[in-house]
């Protein structure tokens, strides 16, 4: 197997690995400490579940990135003339390298965002946070990325314009996520297929290193799903949606959609569809409590995954049609 499907099937197992093997942990240490969902209104579940699902896969993402950018300096390049036996190819230890020492600044900031979304969907988890101030911990995350380099142009040559989208974009998401996060395996399944379709996309690019972070993405949401669904023994919290919402807007932009010499300008469209039923869902709550004259932030039962219930389907079976369409739209994009 060469590169760099080999690199990229060992990222993902690695970080689904982590994240069933440490959920555990983090379950037992989120009921020791208080950090569970009571049930209540608007809430189908009887016992307090754990809210240890964004710890296990924030450390199913991080702790084989940083072992990665640890090997890529002390790993040398094989030596042996059957360059097939080699883990990792010569090459691609020269490209990740490249890649590392290019991006480090953004890397960091990377980083240091999804540990800073974590913390604040955690401190939401624990003291149910004011709009004001989620919006602003939101507002400060998304601008630090801004100022490293990552962001939305749309061909429009203006600094300010292109910080304002990305904001935009960042927080729209992170809420957006946050609010499809109300059955059992929902956010968790559309995350790992949005990453899932971003990583395959940056992989095609020839973009790596984006590449790497996204299967690292797709992988531990995949290490999480099972304690998840259709059966719920831990929830993502607000932590866990915010993390999610979080690492989609960034691979939804890090990756060059629009090659001049090959794809169209609506190509830049390509994470619309990707993101589809999370974007969708959010324009059609917020047009209804627009309606109903409701703040657009008070939740509510008619989200999708509640109206198909509603409809006379189950909630395993609303979640699996709405993966499904998930799915049809980013093979759609790719197409």
């Amino acid at each position: 197997m060469t590169f760099p499907l080999n690199v990229y099937l060992v990222s993902c197992a690695t970080a689904a690995i982590l994240t069933a093997l440490t959920l555990p942990f983090w379950r037992n240490w989120s009921r020791r400490v208080g950090l569970v969902d009571d049930p209540g209104h608007r809430k189908i579940h009887r016992d307090p579940v754990p809210l240890a699902g964004g710890l296990a896969v924030l450390t199913g993402i991080l702790l084989p990135l940083l072992a990665a950018v640890a090997a890529l300096w002390l790993l040398q390049p094989a030596t042996s003339p059957d360059r097939s036996s080699a883990l990792i190819e010569p090459f691609a230890l020269d490209l990740f390298r490249h890649g590392f020492s290019r991006r480090t600044l953004q890397l960091i900031v990377i980083l240091l965002g999804a540990i800073a979304i974590l913390i604040l969907g955690w401190w939401d988890d624990r003291h149910e946070l004011r709009p004001l101030a989620k919006f602003s911990g939101q507002f400060l995350v998304a601008t630090a990325v801004a100022a490293a380099g990552i962001r939305i142009t749309l061909f429009v040559d203006n600094t300010f314009f292109s910080y304002a989208i990305t904001i935009f974009w960042f927080v729209t998401l992170i809420n957006a996520t946050n609010f499809m996060d109300n059955m059992n395996g929902l956010c968790a399944g559309l995350g790992l297929i949005g990453s899932w379709s971003f990583a395959w996309t940056a992989a095609s690019h020839g973009q790596y290193l984006v590449a790497a972070i996204g299967f690292l993405a797709s992988g531990a949401l995949l290490g999480f799903l099972p304690y998840n669904f259709p059966k719920a023994s831990v929830f993502l919290g607000d932590s866990g949606s915010h993390l999610v919402g979080y690492l989609l807007a960034l691979m939804a932009i890090m990756p060059h959609f629009y090659l001049p010499s090959t794809m169209p300008r609506l190509a830049v469209l390509k994470p619309l569809l990707i993101l589809g039923v999370i974007l969708a869902d959010l324009i059609s709550v917020v047009f209804i409590r627009w309606r109903l004259g409701k703040p657009f932030y008070i939740g509510d039962q008619n989200h999708f995954s509640h109206r198909l219930v509603r409809a006379g389907c189950s909630p395993t079976l609303a979640v699996l049609f709405l993966w499904l369409a998930a799915a049809i739209l980013s093979t759609l994009a790719f197409l």
